[in-house]
Order: structure tokens, then C-alpha cells, then sequence
């Protein structure tokens, strides 16, 4: 049986022989620390509240003065009871009970062991003693948890002035703490007995204070009350009292426990408070018309609380779904980027088969239809770049008249209304146009039997609102006299992927990529409709100061001559997807370019390093650990004269970034590859 390990030591006072060397061996083999003393002199100087227990030999006790250690053992504090461990002679012939009485009086919990003994006799008797021991310990612990404690409940007594008793309820003795005996007037050396506190009650409070404790006896519910005293001096005072009742365990009798508190000062706030309600009430009475109106006024900002609290909560879930419909997006435009790639190349391949090339034009068409989707999720989720300008709205919806009146059939009637010219808007205007045909195309479908659809432009203010801020807006109105939507229905309207149309007539994205878009645009998508009444949907735009006809963002690239020829170059293409970069390569190959691919760029800046030939740099912008843009940053260090073309799926640009650099909108084809790299190489020559 082992010891319980433990890095306290066990004393070993075995002056004689080998004894003290096999105790310490027997128990390092059970894992017990040990230390040899000399004589009892230092073993009664070393022996602690920190020593496991002590192992010593009848015949170094025989003739020492045992008196110092009889002192100690007599002066252990009430948790500690110090093991001893006396290992004895054979007994013979000789009486051992003097011995043993004399050793059990100094030494108190002791045991005795007669040599010779076998090993696994002394580790258990050493294991006993040890555990005895470290139970001691704990019960240390524990005494020194309480005693923390209770000098941590005195400390948040007194720091709250609260006063802290306890009731006998078999003999009324009530032990009171200085500070509930100050509560009553006393000092806290004075007598303060159950008596004397009936007595300091007020006469008017005092039935009602003897009713509570009486209840509190004959339920065991909680002792809550408040009561006024009055002090030896003649004050009164308040106190609040709350108790419990604590049933007898055998030992003690049943009684109450609580404390006790002044309340004088918040008595005496609470009665001027009330004197002061007494006082508002008159006057409110007198005005009853202005409070009803007071009412209105603050059940309507609770409504319009309620109506921000569940925009913000719209705000929050679109702000979601659009991140997780831009990240898709993304990962979708690389894919339509290797397909629309490698659907060019392969038509070229088959150009004398015209049953091919009608099978890959059809992909292609789908592959376009693809992207245009891509663009409606950037739209929703905010993240595909604008190209803003000064627009008339009156201007650009009479332009789309003919359009318009192709969309909607000869089954509903088209009304347009755009009065004279309306201000400047800052907008893209083919993002806008789609927008609008969106919603003409939305009322369309909601009118399957025909009916009025009538666009008309205005503008409106507004003082300011959760979605709008106050300023100045023009307002384009789309409304019909279609089936309309019920409250659910509207609720729910600008959802992402949100549709009441069949499978197949509608991706849910619609009014989603308005919203987002009129959100990118500082604006507005605001709905009204009832079932059978139609619905409308308004627009809104922020007037502009700048004047139609004058540019707002940086010039674009100056556009390569006309008469440019040409020219096979060495392109380096970066790109961290293998897709990408594969099918930019063909791309180039096929137009008589050499590729240098880099699938990063701290490769990409390698090859700038080796002094290999690289007329331009094609790369990707968005890149772990480097992005497209660090990338041109960098080679222009090394070789400042080197065209870079940025391809971007739908990440913007970092506010402050070189805007110069030209960019090319993924997902791109092939002429488009060529437009841009002629540009490049030719500014480069210029």
C-alpha cells in the first residue's frame, strides 16, 4: 500500500544503525519526501504545521528531555494533531507499558511499530498517518476559507452599514453586532436585549413588528419589514429589517438571522417625493388635454422605435446574406471566367461545324446570363463598383420609353410622367436602367390580365429618417394596378431569394439588388401595396450639386491610337486559382503571346528579380498574402517602366490606391484581353 505523495516531509529521528537510511529508502519507494534529523533538539525545532508526520526511534527518545516537544505538541492550534511514528525494540522479558504510556502522554497521536517490520507493514502505517494528516491540512483550509470569510462579511457589513443579530427563539436572547446596537441609538458595548429593542419600536409600529416575527415562527417564510424606532434620545428613526428563519440542528435552537439597516434618508426622500407626486397631480389634472397629447406623442415614438428596431434588424440580415451572396459571387465569376475563356477557344477550333458552334454559342449565352446574375448578387451585396455620374432621371426614363414599351406587352397600358426636367443625380445609369425595368418588369407579371402601369419622376425632402438622410431627393415612382401583396408578402419583399414567382420566372434577387443598389447610392427602395389594390414602388435618389455633363471620377486611361499595331509580348499572369491563371494563358497563347505564370506574388516578384523579359504584368487582385494591388506596387520598384493590368472580380479598390492602374472586370473576353493590352503596351512606347 502506498503514501499518499505529498511535498511536505516526514521527520526521521534514527540516530542509531541503518535505520534512518532504510526509512528514508521504504519511503522513497512510495513517493513520500523525508528529512534525517540529529538529535530530538532539532527534530522539535524543525517539526511544523507544515510537516506530514515524524518517524523516530524508541531509543532516542529514551534518555532525551522530551519537555520542549511535549510544549509544542501541547500548543498546536485546534485543527492540528501531529502523527508520530515510534519504532521499538522487541519487547522480551521487559514491561513496554511505562514506555508506551510516558511516549502516548508527551507525544499524543502516536503510533508504535516493533522492529523488525516487513515493508509493506511501515508504508501503510506511514500512508495511515499521512492521510490523517493531509486531512488536517483541509480542515486548515477550510477554517482558514471561513475565517476570510467572515472577516470579508464583516468588512461588506459594516462598508453598508448594515448591522448584523441573531434571535433565540426558544430564550429571546438576541446577540447584536455594535452597528445594529447603533442603528438603535446604543453604543456598542451597551446591553442590547430583545426586550430593550420591543421597547425602542415604535408604539404605532410595534403590534405590526410582533405579528411579522409571530408569522415568520409559524411559516419559516422570510422576516421582511420596515418599522420606525425611536431613540433613548427621543429621535425616530426608520429601519428595515430582513431575516430568515434557521431551524435547530440538536445542538442549537431554533432562532433568526438578519440584518438591519437605516432607511431614515430614503424614508425621508420617498415622503418628499410623495408630497411632490401630490403636488404634479394637481397640476396635471388642471391640464388633462396637454397630458393625453403628451400620450399620443409617446406611443408614437414607441411605434416608430418599434419600426427602426425592425429596419435595423431587416439592415442586419440583408448586410448577412450580402456578404455570403459576394463571396459567392466571386467564387462564380472565377468559374464563368475558365468557361467563357475556353468556350472562345474551342469555337475557334470548330469553325467549319456550324451544329458545334450553335452548341457552344448556347453555352455562351448561358455563361453570359451567368454573369449577369453575378452582377445582380454584387448589386445586392453592395460590393460591385459603380460608375456614378450626373443624370437627369427625368432624361434617362424618357429614354427608356421604347425599351419599356417592349417589356411590358400590348396587355398593360404605360403611362409616363416626367414633368419638366428634374435636378442632376449622382447614379450609374445602366445599373439604374436595369433597376427600372426590374420593377416595370415585377408590375408586369402582377397585372397577368392587363392593367395600368405608370412611371412618373418628382422631387420630394426628407427630414431625416433611419434610411434617408434630410436633404433633397428625386423620387421615381413605378406603380400598377396588379394583384398587390398582403402584409406578409411586403414584409418580406426585399429578401434576397425571396419570390412568389413560379420556379423558373424569378431568382428572388430582383428587389434585393434594387434595394442594395439604392442603398450604394445613398438611397431608398421604399413599397406600398394591399391584395387588389396594386402596388408602388418609389425610388430615391439624393439631388446632386454637379452638373450633368461633368465627369466625377478619374479620367480613364487615355485610349490607345487607332493606328497601334499589335505585337507579340511576354505577359506575366498572376494568379493565386490554377483555373484562372490556365485559361488567361490559353487566352494569350492563342493571340501570339509568351506566358510567364506565377501562381503568387512573392513568385511573380522573383521572376522581376531574375531579370527575365516581361513586358507587362496581368494580375489577379484579390490574392492571399499579397494582394494584385501590393503586387504592382512592388514591381514598379523594380522595374518602374513595366504596364500592369489589374483583373478584379468584385473587391474595390482601397481608398488612397493607385487608380491609375487600368483595370479589367472579370469575368473578361478575349477581346477584351486584347483592348486592354494594347492600351498597356502602347502608353508604354508613348
Amino acid at each position: 500500500m502506498g503514501a499518499m505523495p505529498d511535498p511536505r516531509p516526514t521527520l526521521i529521528l534514527a540516530p542509531s544503525g541503518r535505520d534512518a537510511s532504510v526509512a528514508v529508502a521504504l519511503l522513497n519507494e512510495v513517493g513520500v519526501a523525508s528529512s534525517i534529523c540529529r538529535d530530538v533538539d532539532d527534530l522539535t525545532s524543525r517539526v511544523g504545521d507544515d510537516v506530514c508526520c515524524a518517524i523516530v526511534t524508541e531509543e532516542a527518545l529514551a534518555r532525551a528531555d522530551l519537555r520542549p516537544l511535549s510544549d509544542w505538541v501541547a500548543r498546536q492550534p485546534a485543527w492540528s494533531d501531529m502523527p508520530f511514528i515510534v519504532l521499538t525494540q522487541r519487547a522480551g522479558t521487559t514491561d513496554r507499558a511505562p514506555m508506551v504510556s510516558r511516549l502516548t502522554h508527551t507525544l499524543g497521536n502516536v503510533t508504535f511499530i516493533e522492529r523488525p517490520f516487513h515493508p509493506t507493514t511501515f508504508a501503510s502505517v506511514v500512508s495511515t498517518a499521512i492521510r490523517g494528516r493531509l486531512r488536517q491540512f483541509e480542515a486548515r483550509s477550510r477554517i482558514d476559507e471561513l475565517h476570510e470569510g467572515e472577516a470579508r462579511l464583516h468588512t461588506a457589513l459594516t462598508a453598508g452599514h448594515l448591522g448584523s443579530w441573531e434571535l433565540d427563539l426558544s430564550t429571546r436572547i438576541l446577540t447584536a453586532s455594535a452597528t445594529c446596537k447603533a442603528i438603535y441609538g446604543y453604543a456598542g458595548q451597551a446591553d442590547f436585549s430583545y426586550e430593550t429593542l420591543l421597547a425602542s419600536v415604535h408604539p404605532e409600529d410595534r403590534e405590526r413588528m410582533q405579528a411579522a416575527v409571530a408569522r415568520t415562527v409559524q411559516t419559516r417564510c422570510d422576516y421582511e419589514i420596515e418599522y420606525r424606532n425611536v431613540w433613548p434620545d427621543g429621535t425616530v428613526r426608520w429601519v428595515e429589517i430582513r431575516a430568515r428563519y434557521v431551524p435547530g440542528d440538536g445542538v442549537r435552537a431554533d432562532r433568526m438571522v438578519g440584518v438591519s439597516s437605516d432607511i431614515t434618508a430614503r424614508k425621508t426622500s420617498e415622503e418628499s417625493l410623495r408630497r411632490l407626486n401630490e403636488t404634479l397631480e394637481a397640476k396635471v389634472a388642471a391640464r388633462t388635454d396637454e397630458l393625453e397629447k403628451a400620450h399620443q406623442s409617446v406611443l408614437e415614438e414607441i411605434r416608430q422605435r418599434e419600426q427602426t428596431e425592425e429596419l435595423l434588424r431587416q439592415i442586419q440580415k440583408l448586410e448577412m446574406v450580402g456578404q455570403l451572396s459576394g463571396g459567392i459571387a466571386h467564387d462564380f465569376n472565377n468559374l464563368l471566367m475558365a468557361i467563357i475563356a475556353n468556350l472562345e477557344l474551342a469555337r475557334k477550333e470548330v469553325i467549319q461545324d456550324a451544329r458545334t458552334l450553335r452548341l457552344i454559342d448556347g453555352a455562351f449565352r448561358g455563361a453570359q446570363r451567368g454573369a449577369a446574375l453575378t452582377q445582380r448578387l454584387l448589386a445586392f451585396a453592395r460590393q460591385q463598383n459603380l460608375k456614378v455620374e450626373p443624370v437627369r432621371m427625368s432624361s434617362l426614363i424618357a429614354g427608356m420609353a421604347d425599351l419599356l414599351e417592349r417589356s411590358i406587352g400590348s396587355a398593360v397600358e404605360l403611362k409616363i410622367e416626367t414633368g419638366p426636367a428634374s435636378p442632376p443625380t449622382m447614379l450609374d445609369a445602366n445599373q439604374v436602367e436595369l433597376a427600372i425595368l426590374n420593377l416595370v418588369v415585377n408590375s408586369r407579371d402582377a397585372m397577368p390580365d392587363g392593367g395600368t402601369l405608370t412611371i412618373s419622376v418628382d422631387t420630394v425632402r426628407s427630414s431625416g429618417t433611419r434610411e434617408l438622410r434630410a436633404g433633397e431627393y428625386v423620387r421615381v415612382l413605378v406603380s400598377d394596378t396588379g394583384v398587390g401583396m398582403d402584409s406578409a408578402t411586403l414584409a418580406r419583399a426585399t429578401e434576397p431569394f425571396f419570390t412568389t414567382k413560379e420556379i423558373g420566372k424569378g431568382t428572388g434577387l430582383g428587389l434585393s439588388m434594387i434595394h442594395g443598389l439604392a442603398q450604394q447610392l445613398n438611397g431608398a427602395l421604399r413599397l406600398e401595396s394591399s391584395p387588389g389594390r396594386g402596388t408602388r414602388a418609389s425610388l430615391w435618389l439624393p439631388v446632386s450639386d454637379t452638373e450633368v455633363g461633368v465627369e466625377t471620377r478619374l479620367a480613364p486611361v487615355e485610349a490607345a491610337p487607332t493606328d497601334s499595331v499589335d505585337v507579340p509580348a511576354v505577359i506575366l499572369v498572376v494568379d493565386d486559382d490554377p483555373l484562372i491563371a490556365t485559361s488567361t494563358t490559353y487566352l494569350l497563347e492563342d493571340l501570339g503571346h509568351q506566358v510567364v505564370e506565377a501562381e503568387s506574388g512573392a513568385a511573380a516578384l522573383d521572376v522581376l528579380r531574375n531579370g527575365q523579359r516581361v513586358d507587362l504584368l496581368l494580375t489577379d487582385y484579390s490574392m492571399p498574402r499579397m494582394t494584385g494591388l501590393e503586387l504592382a506596387t512592388a514591381a514598379r520598384t523594380l522595374r518602374p517602366d513595366l504596364p500592369v493590368i489589374l483583373a478584379t472580380g468584385y473587391a474595390e479598390l482601397p481608398e488612397g490606391a493607385d487608380t491609375s492602374i487600368p483595370q479589367l472586370r472579370k469575368p473578361y473576353q478575349q477581346q477584351q484581353l486584347v483592348s486592354e493590352i494594347r492600351k498597356a503596351l502602347n502608353r508604354r512606347t508613348t
